[in-house]
């Protein structure tokens, strides 16, 4: 199965694109990505040399993914949502050199106008809230809002808010699946 990009899409040398995916309108996909199946590239999207995507990863409209990140399978990056790749960029001083990687792990959503620090990882499953700023890592599972962001609770694999009893147990309320909160830490069990 053939990848469709829109004719105004820019798709640069030496990139590899599964069968199924769709590159929307003025986005560029430069030099060595490696972007998986069934993805779903929005409009205005830039991706960056050497970005990874795994497999249905939807990007949504006007988001950034610079040299270093690598996108797992079924992440969610929402509208306008950027990632960043250096920590103390200058003008006038090249860094190209100390691009810092961030992994988004498989699951994991990211609300539309989110920034994402470089270097710091995003769990499974995790739900970063529409314009957060992420300055640290975030465990599997955890809910995070605001700036700098905090985590403020938990979200199941089906992106409901989960509630623990006594024992630290859990269910989504959609799905069913029993979750496990043990020394701040989230499993599904």
């Amino acid at each position: 199965m053939a990848f469709f990009a829109h004719e105004t899409a820019v798709i640069d040398e030496g990139c590899t694109i599964g069968g199924g995916t769709k590159i929307w309108h003025f986005s560029h996909i430069m030099p060595n990505c490696v972007i998986g199946e069934r993805c779903n590239i929005g409009q205005n999207v830039v991706v960056s040399p050497e970005v990874i995507l795994g497999n249905n990863v939807k990007i949504q409209n006007n988001v950034s993914l610079y040299t270093g990140v690598i996108c797992e399978d079924d992440v969610f990056l929402g509208p306008s949502m950027v990632f960043t790749n250096v920590i103390n960029p200058r003008s006038a001083v090249n860094r190209r050199d100390q691009y810092s990687k961030t992994t988004v792990k498989k699951g994991a959503s990211i609300g539309a106008n989110a920034t994402i620090v470089c270097g710091h990882d995003i769990g499974r499953y995790a739900f970063i809230g529409a314009g957060a700023v992420v300055t640290k890592t975030v465990p599997d599972f955890a809910l995070v809002v605001g700036n700098p962001a905090r985590q403020i609770g938990w979200m199941s694999e089906y992106g409901h808010r989960l509630e623990f009893d006594l024992e630290g147990k859990a269910i989504c309320p959609e799905s069913g699946d029993n979750y496990q909160l043990t020394d701040g830490l989230v499993k599904k069990i």
